[in-house]
């Protein structure tokens, strides 16, 4: 009987254990829950303790300025703008040269104009023994750049005396009315004077 009565204290003994370990054991997941939980960020009132609130801590003495941190960098904004400025202005001249470069271009390959006048001269002998034929000849064997010679004719002037009077295209820019008066003179032999009788632009 005494085999029988030990066994029972030991089983008693074992489930006491046991009951202890499943304690134990309940804890710790209870446990191991919360830490997850608080791991998680979230509250825990019944595992943490409510701490009382402490006075807002006492500011920490404001460093001493330095010398160099009285010099103050300009803000972005303020420090863009002038540069703003000066390439908007580099971008006015910018266009305003090309706008002068296409317009001389323009100019070169534009033909100029050219100015043309019909004009009547009056060639006066000396008297009537003058060949006035041979006055024709010597006035047309002028040569100008710009100077063509066109229709002439014999007009009475007194006394039977006539004079030529001959009509020529001339380009206003190359040809001079006075240089060619005087290149028609040149022939004194021939010639007394002349007059310019017409001048009309073409």
């Amino acid at each position: 009987m005494q085999l029988f009565g030990g066994l029972e204290g030991r089983i008693e003994k074992l489930e006491a254990e046991n009951a202890h370990l499943f304690n134990v054991t309940n804890i710790l997941a209870k446990r191991l829950a919360e830490l997850e939980k608080v791991m998680d960020g979230q509250a825990v009132t019944a595992a943490v303790p409510v701490v009382a609130s402490k006075p807002n801590a006492k500011p920490a003495p404001k460093k001493e300025e330095s010398d160099d941190d009285d010099f103050e960098l300009p803000d972005s904004d303020e420090d863009d703008s002038p540069k703003q400025a000066e390439s908007a202005m580099e971008r006015m001249k910018r266009l305003n040269a090309e706008k002068k470069a296409a317009e001389a271009a323009a100019k070169k390959k534009k033909p100029a104009q050219v100015l043309k006048s019909n004009v009547v001269i009056d060639v006066k002998p000396w008297d009537d023994e003058t060949d006035l034929n041979e006055m024709e000849k010597a006035v047309r064997s002028i040569q100008m750049e710009g100077l063509i010679w066109g229709d002439s004719k014999f007009v009475e002037m007194a006394y039977g005396i006539k004079k030529l009077q001959i009509s020529t295209c001339i380009v206003d820019d190359l040809v001079g009315l006075y240089d060619l008066e005087d290149r028609i003179q040149e022939f004194e032999d021939l010639v007394q004077s002349t007059d310019i009788v017409a001048h009309n632009k073409i």
